[in-house]
């Protein structure tokens, strides 16, 4: 698996989700049935700033070697990121009644802490095919 295709898609996936925390913060809290009242959207918003920030780190390492020793600080940070988001999110669908968003959110943060697990804990950063 090519980490550059990784780093494209989480980068797409935390800013789009920056995003829309940052510019429709009350929009969002209707979404997951919260109520809009002060300082929620204010919260929303520093949560978007946050995502896009992670977004904006991982797009700017997108064409360098990620993996094992390799941008080691990066890897872990997102896969920290992605597993304790996923946890979380499956504590809250275990105790709570479905909401279809959180859902899509917990199947996208499962997926992403999977293949982060497996670029940390697995992956060299080096290319071992032969050269033609």
């Amino acid at each position: 698996m090519k980490t550059k295709t990784l780093m494209i898609a989480s980068s797409l996936f935390l800013g789009f989700t920056g995003l829309f925390a940052l510019f429709a913060p009350e929009e969002l809290l209707k979404i997951v049935n919260l109520p809009q009242t002060n300082p929620l959207p204010v919260l929303m918003q520093l949560m978007g700033a946050m995502y896009l920030s992670f977004a904006l780190m991982n797009w700017t390492s997108k064409d360098n070697i990620i993996g094992g020793v390799y941008l080691r600080p990066i890897s872990i940070a997102n896969f920290s990121h992605f597993t304790i988001g996923a946890l979380s999110l499956v504590k809250y669908q275990l105790s709570n009644v479905g909401n279809t968003f959180l859902l899509i959110l917990l199947i996208a943060y499962v997926i992403f802490a999977i293949v982060f697990a497996w670029l940390v804990f697995v992956h060299t950063g080096i290319d071992n095919k032969p050269k033609a």
